[in-house]
């Protein structure tokens, strides 16, 4: 009994790691623009709603490599935010730069500066959160 509810609490963190990470990355690319969306007057609902569709998609792409983080985390019984903060960050960079590091090196002043930084600090945001829900108690189950 103690193994579903561990599942169940996974699956319920990851989906709010997803939408935490969700919400970080909207506000992040929205910011140099947030006074031109206020002057437009932008309601509330369209930002919920790209949060929603941001969250649905950095779940599916990120549910094979975080699943096998999460099984190994499980495995190993780490319960350290500080690794869950780290391996999100990792995590997010290493999707969004298709594991080629090399590839995409530039300036600090580049185009890709911003964006990356924000992709780290959704990947942050969402680390911390799985742990605050599920990465505490992980291979309690053991």
């Amino acid at each position: 009994m103690a193994i579903i509810f561990r599942i169940l609490l996974v699956i319920v963190g990851y989906i709010l790691a997803c939408v935490a990470a969700s919400i970080v990355l909207t506000i992040g690319t929205l910011t140099p623009q947030w006074d031109d969306l206020s002057s437009l007057g932008l309601p509330s609902a369209i930002l919920w709603s790209v949060v929603g569709v941001g969250a649905a998609f950095v779940a599916a792409i990120a549910a094979p490599p975080a699943l096998l983080v999460i099984a190994l985390a499980e495995g190993f019984a780490l319960r350290s935010g500080l690794v869950y903060a780290v391996l999100g960050a990792v995590l997010a960079l290493s999707l969004s730069y298709g594991l080629d590091f090399a590839g995409y090196a530039g300036e600090p002043g580049g185009s890709l500066a911003r964006e990356r930084e924000v992709i780290a600090a959704a990947g942050i945001a969402a680390g911390f959160i799985y742990w605050l829900l599920a990465g505490r108690g992980a291979g309690s189950w053991k």
